[in-house]
C-alpha cells in the first residue's frame, strides 16, 4: 500500500499575537521557512527592546532548510532574520524591494557579504526541494507584497501573507485575483489567510483616498507640517511627497528607518521624487515654514523615534513649535495606545494642531475586512482553512466567515504556535507539539533576558532595592563594620530615617541571633538578614522590595 504524501505545518509565531510571523513547512526531508518577524515588547517586558520567535525546533533540523522565503517587507515579517542568519546559514527569497530593505538591515548586523539573496518577482516560480514556490501579486501597506503558493505532491496550500484587496493602489498593481481563482479551480488543499481585520465589515479603503485628504490638508494649511507615519509605507510617503510638490514645498526625512526604507524605494524605482524636493534637515532653517514638509517616524509613540523626541524638545535638528500642523498617518498596534496618546498630548502642549486617524481619514489599513476575506475564500475553495496572522479573537471571527462560505466547521483548523499540522488529501491534525516561545533581544543580548530576570526587574519596579552590606572577620566570626543600609527607589533617606534605622536594628539582632547560634555559612547569614530586614518591612510598610545582602570577609 502506498504512503499517503502528507505535508507538515508548525507556525513558530504570528498566531494568537501581533508579530514575530514565522512559519515552517515541511514536506519529506525539506523544510521551507515563511518570513522571520520581530514583535515589540509587552509593557512588563521592562528593559526588552525586541521578541523574536523560538527556533529551538529548527536547530536539529538545520540541514533540511532549503531556505527562506519572505512575504513583504515589514518588521513583523523580516526583523528577526539578521539573528536567525547569525544561527543558519541559509538562502533569503523576496521581492526586490523586501530584499532592498533587509539589506540595510544586514548591514547594521555585518552580515550581508555572507547571506545570500535571490530577488524573485510576482508570477514567478522556483524550487526548493519537493516545495515550488509560487509568487502571487498582493495589495498591502507596503509595496512589493506577495501571496505564496507552496506546490507540493500533497498538495497546494495557499498562504495569503499580510493583504488587502485594493482595485485602486498607488502603482497600479492589484493583487492578481485571476491567478487565486485559477489555483481554485485546479484545487487548493489548504488556506492561510491573513484574520487581522477579521472583525471588521465591509472592505478596506483604497491607499488613494489618504492622498486625497493630504491634499485637501496641504491646500489651505499655511503652517509647518511634520507628517508621522510607518517608514515601509512608501505608497503613504510618495503621497506625501506628491501633495507637497503639488502645494510647493520642500520634503525633509527625519529617523534611520524612514530614510533606509526611502533609499532603498528610490534606487530600486518604487518612488518618484522631482528634482530639488527632499532636502536634508539641516537645510529646513532656511526655507519658511509654509514651504516644509518634515516626514518622520515615531506613529506609534516609540519613546526613542523621531516624533517622541520632537515632542519632548528631545530632537537635535527639529523640534515641535507652536503654530505646526502634525498629522499621525497611522493606527495603533494593539499595546501603543497609551504611548501615542502621551506624544499627541505633548504635541498639543506645544502648540501644535494634530491630526490622527480619529479626526480625519489619514490612514487606512493594509488588511482585508470581512467582504475581502470572503472573496478570497471563494475564489480559493480550499478543502482546509487555517486563520493565521492576528490575536485569538481575530481568528475566531474569520473562522466564523469560512463557515458563512460553507466550509465544514471540521475542516477549519485553529492553531496555535508550536502545534504542528500534518494534512494528507483526506485528513488533517494535530500530531506534535514543538518549543515556540518567545526569545528577548536587550541591547546585544539575544535569549539572556529569561522570566526570571523579568521578574527581577519588575520587582525592583514596583517596590524598589534594599542593600545590606557588612564585613565579618571569619576567622573569629565577629562582624567588624556594618550592616549598613543603602535604599535605592524604595523610600527616600532623609524623610525616613527613622526608618532605615530600625531596619538597621532589625539586621544587627538577626546577626547577633546567627552569632549566637554559631552559624557561619554565608548563605545562611543572608537568608536570616533577608527574612528579619524583609519581615520588619512589611510589617510597617506593607511593601515588598528586593533585599539584597552583601557580606564582605577580611
Amino acid at each position: 500500500m502506498q504512503k499517503s504524501k502528507k505535508i507538515k505545518i508548525t507556525p513558530l509565531g504570528g498566531l494568537l499575537e501581533i508579530g514575530k510571523n514565522l512559519t515552517v513547512f515541511e514536506y519529506g526531508s525539506d523544510i521551507v521557512i515563511l518570513d522571520c518577524g520581530l514583535a515589540f515588547p509587552d509593557d512588563d517586558m521592562l528593559g526588552v527592546d525586541m521578541v523574536i520567535p523560538d527556533w529551538t525546533y529548527l536547530v536539529k533540523h538545520q540541514n533540511r532548510i532549503k531556505g527562506i522565503v519572505l512575504t513583504h517587507g515589514h518588521e513583523d515579517h523580516i526583523g528577526a532574520i539578521p539573528y536567525f542568519l547569525k544561527e543558519f546559514n541559509v538562502p533569503v527569497y523576496g521581492t526586490k524591494l523586501t530584499l532592498g530593505i533587509l539589506k540595510y538591515k544586514l548591514e547594521e548586523h555585518g552580515i550581508v557579504n555572507s547571506t545570500k539573496t535571490i530577488v524573485v518577482n510576482p508570477g514567478e516560480t522556483f524550487k526548493l526541494g519537493d516545495f515550488k514556490i509560487e509568487y502571487i501579486r498582493s495589495n498591502h501597506s507596503i509595496a512589493d507584497a506577495v501571496a505564496v503558493a507552496l506546490h507540493t505532491p500533497a498538495g497546494v496550500v495557499l498562504h495569503t501573507g499580510d493583504f488587502k484587496i485594493d482595485p485602486t493602489p498607488i502603482d497600479g498593481e492589484m493583487i492578481d485575483l485571476a491567478r487565486i481563482g485559477q489555483l481554485g479551480n485546479e484545487g487548493v488543499l489548504a488556506l492561510m489567510s491573513d484574520s487581522t481585520n477579521a472583525e471588521r465589515s465591509g472592505y478596506t479603503m483604497s491607499e488613494r483616498t489618504v492622498g486625497k485628504t493630504f491634499d485637501s490638508i496641504f491646500e489651505n494649511c499655511d503652517k509647518r507640517i511634520f507628517v508621522a507615519t510607518f517608514a515601509s509605507n512608501i505608497h503613504r510617503v510618495q503621497q506625501v511627497i506628491n501633495a507637497a510638490v503639488k502645494h510647493k514645498r520642500k520634503v525633509a526625512v527625519s529617523g534611520r528607518s524612514m530614510e533606509n526604507v526611502l533609499s532603498a524605494a528610490i534606487e530600486l524605482g518604487y518612488m518618484k521624487i522631482p528634482k530639488n524636493t527632499l532636502i536634508s534637515l539641516d537645510e529646513i532653517n532656511r526655507y519658511p515654514k509654509n514651504q516644509l514638509v518634515i516626514i518622520t517616524t515615531g506613529s506609534q509613540g516609540e519613546p526613542m523615534a523621531a516624533l517622541s523626541r520632537m515632542a519632548f524638545s528631545g530632537h537635535k535638528k527639529a523640534n515641535i513649535e507652536n503654530g505646526d500642523l502634525v498629522i499621525i498617518s497611522a493606527s495603533p498596534i494593539p499595546g501603543n495606545e497609551k504611548a501615542i496618546s502621551n506624544v499627541i498630548n505633548e504635541l498639543l502642549k506645544h502648540g501644535a494642531e494634530v491630526v490622527y486617524e480619529a479626526l480625519a481619514d489619514v490612514h487606512v489599513s493594509g488588511h482585508a475586512c470581512q467582504e475581502e476575506l470572503k472573496i478570497i475564500l471563494a475564489l480559493a475553495k480550499p478543502k482546509y482553512f487555517i486563520p493565521v496572522h492576528g490575536e485569538y479573537k481575530h481568528l475566531c471571527a474569520h473562522r466564523e466567515i469560512a463557515m458563512q462560505m460553507g466550509i465544514p466547521s471540521k475542516n477549519i483548523i485553529m492553531m496555535d504556535n508550536g502545534k504542528m499540522l500534518e494534512i494528507t488529501k483526506t485528513s488533517a491534525k494535530i500530531v506534535d507539539t514543538v518549543p515556540a516561545g518567545k526569545i528577548l533581544v536587550d541591547g546585544l543580548g539575544v535569549g539572556d533576558v529569561g522570566n526570571i530576570v523579568l521578574r527581577d526587574r519588575k520587582h525592583l519596579a514596583q517596590d524598589g532595592l534594599i542593600v545590606i552590606v557588612l564585613t565579618i572577620d571569619k576567622a573569629s566570626n565577629t562582624v567588624v563594620a556594618g550592616p549598613d543600609i543603602i535604599s535605592r527607589g524604595f523610600v527616600y533617606v532623609r524623610e525616613a530615617e527613622n526608618l532605615m534605622d530600625e531596619m538597621r536594628y532589625a539586621a544587627m539582632d538577626a546577626l547577633d541571633e546567627c552569632m549566637d547560634k554559631n552559624i557561619t555559612d554565608w548563605s545562611s547569614i543572608k537568608t536570616n538578614l533577608k527574612n528579619a530586614v524583609g519581615g520588619y518591612i512589611f510589617s510597617k510598610t506593607k511593601r515588598k522590595p528586593m533585599i539584597l545582602p552583601v557580606i564582605m570577609d577580611i
